[in-house]
């Protein structure tokens, strides 16, 4: 994509902006997540990017391509900022996390699919995550959030999690990317929030509406 379409689209500026909130929305995440489970969650500096949306799969694949297997928590969510939220993790993470979780794994393996609580073990997870990293974006810049029921997909081939249907092809999207790490765990894996052009002029709007509330 040439650097004038991305210029047009979301200003440095806009930029700086967008990642001071994502700063302030991750760290609301990590702080709730570590309430969940009792452990120092970290985050990395927020990346944004814009992008076409048919560049969108192969992107994140790169991204995740030290991981052969995946699992991967997908959420939707509405409202004036709309748009998609993945959340994955290298393949073995489920029963790392589950191990985490009070009492520990071993009172469960006897009586449930391992699989099932994995799944639910990461839905949780999501909905944390995902929950406090939009939740916190939205109320910054003065939305309301629907969210639709989380996706949950338990160790997989990472070629082909994020379907190409999902995004029109001809779109533009910003891709809002971190990194997090389970301290002292070995536990790390990716945020993608993908924000469709829907919410460009709104996002636009809001971002400079945030900045002057903080303006002299």
């Amino acid at each position: 994509m040439s650097s004038n379409i991305q210029d047009a689209m979301i200003t440095a500026e806009e930029t700086d902006i967008l990642q001071e909130i994502m700063n302030i929305a991750f760290g609301r995440a990590a702080s709730d997540l570590a309430e969940y489970i009792d452990i120092l969650v970290i985050l990395s500096v927020p990346f944004v990017k814009l992008l076409r949306s048919s560049d969108l799969p192969p992107y994140i694949s790169a991204e995740i391509r030290a991981y052969d297997k995946v699992s991967l928590v997908e959420q939707n969510f509405w409202g004036k900022f709309k748009g998609s939220a993945f959340l994955v993790f290298p393949a073995d993470s489920g029963k790392k996390i589950l191990s985490l979780l009070d009492g520990g794994a071993e009172q469960y393996f006897e009586s449930d699919p391992i699989n099932e609580l994995e799944k639910e073990t990461f839905r949780e997870v999501g909905n944390i995550l995902i929950g406090a990293c939009i939740g916190k974006i939205a109320e910054l810049l003065g939305d309301v959030i629907t969210y639709s029921p989380p996706r949950v997909v338990v160790e997989r081939s990472q070629r082909g999690i994020i379907s190409d249907r999902l995004f029109v092809p001809d779109n533009l999207a910003i891709v809002l990317r971190t990194v997090f790490e389970f301290n002292e765990q070995n536990i790390s894996g990716y945020l993608f929030i993908i924000t469709s052009d829907e919410s460009f002029a709104w996002l636009k709007t809001a971002l400079h509406n945030f900045l002057e509330q903080y303006e002299c």
